[in-house]
């Protein structure tokens, strides 16, 4: 599910655009970096199990988005694993919708009739986006699917617009996908729901006769489970009906994130889909079941040859236990003590969210919410038996203009789980900066044949706590500010310069001639666009206009 932190931004931009590509049979390798391979661009259209390549772009590590067709119109769109639907701004949009990303045309577009409006965040923030469902062929990395249902957005007060996205690609799993389960209510021929829908937690209540004319209790199955997995194909999410078109090796994507703030380099920014990225082996990773909800819990009914399956609704995993620099943290208080400690990874969530009561305990550790950017803090994760650390470059952001003395942690408070969803945590882009994350739907008709799961490599540097030492002394030699760039989502592909922890492909760090001023404006600060030799990325070097960067949004 997609939050960000709100930035009011001076941004110079720095164009050098060039295009490549390179095929991979049976997977797609998505990578970001700033040293671009030459080469000849192939025909995008799909082939056989094969793939085109595509890099991604990174806004301040806020977002992180990926181009993708839509009919004619090829534009970024954020990568969003907490949601499953795809939506684009359309050039009809009216109020707040100037951009420089080019907007949907509906020049193909085939409505339905459908309205949807998708509202976004919890019970303490709240977004909107609207517009009508249809259908056109939408293609990534050369991965295309024909009639794929979407929403061409003509109002949204999200801040989509403004990090260099045209709308979000939801790659979550199709149950929780708004627009699949809209358009097959009406399919049934029931009155489709409500126009406005929170995609907070699937309801399947449609599937079901009532026992009764004067029951609100629904029990008796409409649809088998096969009958509705069936639908996937028609209605489903992009990555759900390629997975059905048999168009990869194996139905999973696998996610690094680069840092393009504080320090800037780390990890190189990739997805991959269809297999690993290369040189990356299965048995490196730390497998983990995802968590399963049964009709119970408000999950997917069974179908009745195979009543004892259950499905997954997000990308959702266990966690052990929770440190931080090294004391176990208590559970939370909030929550039922029946209920598994459990986690959503979220590539549209840039913070670590989590349980009140506990960040409470957290900052008491720090000392208050502005503490020391000086001192080090490790924040980390026991899943599957193992430690997952947090960069402790990705877990700060500067708190004050001009100023590399006081910091705020990358953490914000997110309800408890209760009726709906049951983890307490979502780890955002500052865990998944610090690993890499391989994503495995397994088999969306019985699980049980091919369980759905979640691979972990840490890539956590043992030194990582004397690199934010470096990164401070750096800034405060220049311009008493963390530096922050941006590149936007190139139509070629990138190569890494060299490997990190674990083999992991490591991005290159931008010229550090120019650094971002929290406090400052184009009159008051040094700012330029470098070229970087052999590059074809965009450079965006923002101003933070806002003297204390602490307002956070969700989308």
């Amino acid at each position: 599910m997609l939050t960000i932190q709100r930035l009011v931004l001076v941004v110079l931009f720095c164009f050098e655009i060039s295009a490549s590509a390179r095929t991979t049979e049976g997977s797609v390798h998505l990578p970001l970096v700033r040293k671009e391979v030459r080469r000849s661009r192939p025909d995008v259209e799909k082939r056989d199990r094969g793939s085109a390549a595509i890099g991604l772009g990174d806004y301040l590590d806020v977002t992180y988005n990926v181009l993708v067709k839509v009919g004619d119109v090829e534009t970024p769109l954020v990568l969003d694993t907490g949601s499953a639907d795809l939506w684009v701004v359309s050039t009809q949009c009216t109020g707040e919708c100037a951009t420089h990303v080019p907007l949907y045309k509906q020049s193909s577009f085939h409505p339905t009739g459908q309205q949807v409006q998708l509202l976004y965040g919890d019970s303490r923030t709240g977004t909107h986006a609207s517009g009508p469902i249809g259908t056109d062929n939408v293609s990534i990395a050369g991965l295309t699917a024909h009639e794929q249902y979407l929403a061409a957005i003509i109002d949204t007060n999200t801040t989509v617009l403004e990090t260099g996205s045209a709308g979000i690609l939801g790659i979550g799993f199709p149950a929780i996908s708004v627009l699949w389960r809209q358009l097959l209510q009406a399919q049934l021929n029931k009155s489709p729901p409500s126009k406005r829908h929170r995609p907070e937690f699937p309801s399947f209540d449609f599937l079901l006769e009532p026992s009764h004319p004067h029951t609100k209790r629904q029990t008796t199955p409409l649809l088998s489970s096969a009958e509705v997995i069936a639908s996937f194909a028609t209605y489903g999410p992009l990555f759900a009906r390629l997975i059905g078109q048999n168009a990869l090796a194996s139905p999973m994507f696998a996610t690094t994130l680069q840092r393009d703030t504080l320090d800037i380099g780390g990890n190189v920014g990739l997805l991959s889909v269809g297999q690993l990225p290369a040189g990356i082996q299965s048995d490196s990773l730390t497998w983990v079941p995802l968590r399963a909800y049964t009709p119970q819990e408000g999950g997917l009914p069974p179908a009745p040859d195979a009543p004892n399956e259950v499905y997954p609704l997000v990308w959702e995993i266990a966690i052990d236990d929770v440190y931080f620099d090294g004391v176990k943290l208590q559970r939370s208080s909030l929550s039922s003590s029946s209920i598994t400690l459990s986690a959503l990874i979220d590539t549209g969530n840039s913070l670590i969210r989590g349980p009140q009561d506990v960040i409470a305990e957290i900052y008491d550790h720090l000392g208050g919410e502005d503490f020391d950017c000086a001192k080090p803090h490790t924040l980390s994760f026991q899943i599957g038996g193992k430690m997952f650390p947090v960069d402790s470059r990705d877990f700060i952001r500067q708190s004050y203009a001009d100023s590399v003395d006081r910091c705020t942690a990358n953490l914000a408070i997110t309800d408890p789980p209760g009726q709906g969803f049951l983890y307490s945590w979502s780890l955002g882009d500052p865990f998944i900066k610090s690993a890499l994350v391989a994503f495995h739907y397994g088999n969306l008709t019985r699980p049980s044949q091919d369980p759905p799961r979640i691979g972990l490599l840490s890539t956590v540097p043992e030194n990582h706590g004397d690199l934010l030492t470096k990164a401070i002394d750096a800034a405060d030699q220049t311009s008493d500010n963390f530096p922050a760039t941006s590149d936007a989502a190139p139509s070629g592909t990138y190569v890494a310069t060299s490997t990190g922890v674990g083999g992991v492909p490591q991005a290159s760090s931008s010229p550090l001639n120019t650094t971002s001023s929290p406090g400052g404006s184009p009159s008051s600060a040094s700012l330029s666009c470098s070229r970087i030799p052999s590059t074809g990325s965009l450079l965006l070097y923002a101003v933070f206009t806002a003297g204390l960067l602490g307002s956070w949004i969700a989308l």
